[in-house]
């Protein structure tokens, strides 16, 4: 049986991630801007925390930690190479490690690129793949750490998996990275639909995280390097696509 997903908006524009394993009753969370929203929703479905599970070192992806743990006795998954950095951990994981929720195991993917050690978790039986501020809907998080060539590899990484992975992001950037994506793919049909209902889903008030992999993998300029919009917009026709993934991070830094 699949993990159940619940998305929870959290802060002004983060989102966490509940998944829970129905046969077991284990749940994690992915991320802990805060505590409160979280443990209302945990409150709401009667679910109780096993574990945490930590992307990266950002403020606003670990704060709630403390505070969640005061509620639940859960184990706290994190990265080894960011462990100087994170509240303690009592699994430390490197990519190729797996960990366990329920019946289904999830593998660790280093991503890193906004930060050094920011991981992802994939877990491929429920299709759902965690990935925080790496590769974002229409978009991938800025450079605080990494090199453009080890965000370029981090996002080859994920671009393999299958199409209909779910991917949630920690951010609701999309609109805004929508008006940039347009900058870099002008002709992209599928793009300038799929800006129109993120419109319309924020007017009416709805999150656009998570979004599936085949829709960045046709929308997402920072998947998109290797094609012939993308770079001749970036006036790199012809370019090798980690050239072009960094010449369009840069005009987003920039935007």
């Amino acid at each position: 049986m699949p993990l159940e997903l619940v998305t929870v908006p959290c802060l002004k524009d983060n989102y966490a991630f509940l998944i829970h394993d129905a046969e077991t009753g284990e749940t994690a969370v992915i991320d802990v801007p805060e505590a409160g929203p979280i443990r209302a929703e945990l409150d709401r479905r009667g679910w109780k925390l096993s574990h945490i599970l930590l992307t990266h070192h950002h403020w606003d992806h670990i704060d709630g930690v403390p505070d969640l743990l005061s509620s639940y006795p859960a184990q706290v998954v994190g990265a080894q190479a960011d462990a100087h950095r994170l509240p303690p951990l009592d699994i430390a994981v490197a990519e190729g490690d797996s960990i366990q929720i329920g019946g289904e195991k999830g593998q660790v993917i280093d991503v890193s690129g906004h930060t050094v050690g920011h991981i992802a978790f994939h877990f491929a039986d429920s299709k759902l793949l965690f990935t925080a501020d790496s590769l974002m809907a229409l978009g991938c998080g800025r450079l605080f750490e990494g090199t453009p060539d080890q965000m370029f590899g981090s996002l080859s990484k994920l671009a393999v998996l299958p199409g209909d992975t779910v991917v949630c992001s920690g951010h609701e950037y999309t609109a805004s990275n929508g008006r940039f994506a347009l900058t870099v793919d002008p002709d992209n049909a599928a793009l300038k639909a799929r800006v129109q209902a993120v419109a319309e889903a924020r007017d009416a008030g709805q999150p656009t995280v998570p979004s599936l992999l085949s829709e960045e993998l046709a929308t997402n300029p920072f998947l998109r390097g290797h094609t012939p919009g993308v770079q001749a917009a970036a006036e790199m026709v012809g370019t090798d696509p980690a050239r072009v993934f960094a010449e369009v991070r840069k005009r987003k830094d920039n935007f």
